[in-house]
């Protein structure tokens, strides 16, 4: 593909970089003017996030819990000390292998998470309300679209990750990780 600046590119080409281009800029200034609203817990955007993941997606390891916000587990483990200390999550051995370490949120975790995701929805609600029936009805054609593509750049992100991680030699599986296994959490 053409960059975006570049003189010669196809029409269709400049149209997807456009649109690109806009749906970008367009989902940063959603998320922004959603996060203006002060947050009921007091936590870091990066807590609360990793907290919305473990109260939709249920109990999960501290590696997949990295995985799945994009960070490394030293980093996911701090946000999950200050989760725990706030009284958020909890932590408890995996029955199936000990050696896993998964992470559930507590009730009042969920009560804050919805309390969250409800304020958001009504603040969108009123948005989608002001703009009228026409707008709305243009919106809701295209958010099958917007999910598809959401999931699509989950997908590709996803298999990036995998090919970029270091692989194991099969002589000593321990040599890649500094000596930790994979499957700890």
């Amino acid at each position: 593909m053409k960059h975006v600046n570049d003189p010669y590119a196809a029409p269709v080409t400049r149209s997807v970089d456009d649109l690109a281009n806009r749906l970008n800029s367009a989902t940063v200034h959603l998320m922004r003017a959603l996060r203006q609203d002060p947050a009921p817990s007091g936590l870091a955007a990066e807590h609360r996030s990793a907290l919305g993941v473990i109260v939709f997606g249920g109990s999960i390891s501290i590696g997949a819990l990295a995985r799945a916000e994009g960070v490394g587990a030293p980093a996911m483990t701090k946000t999950v000390d200050i989760l725990e200390r706030a009284g958020l999550v909890t932590r408890e051995r995996d029955p199936a292998d000990a050696r896993v370490v998964k992470v559930r949120a507590t009730r009042r975790a969920k009560q804050l998470v919805l309390r969250g995701r409800d304020q958001r929805v009504v603040r969108i609600g009123k948005a989608l309300a002001a703009i009228g029936p026409t707008e709305t009805a243009r919106l809701a054609a295209a958010i099958g679209t917007l999910e598809r593509l959401v999931s699509d750049l989950e997908t590709a992100a996803s298999r990036e990750r995998a090919a970029a991680a270091p692989r194991r030699s099969s002589r000593n599986p321990r040599a890649a990780g500094g000596g930790r296994t994979a499957s700890r959490g």
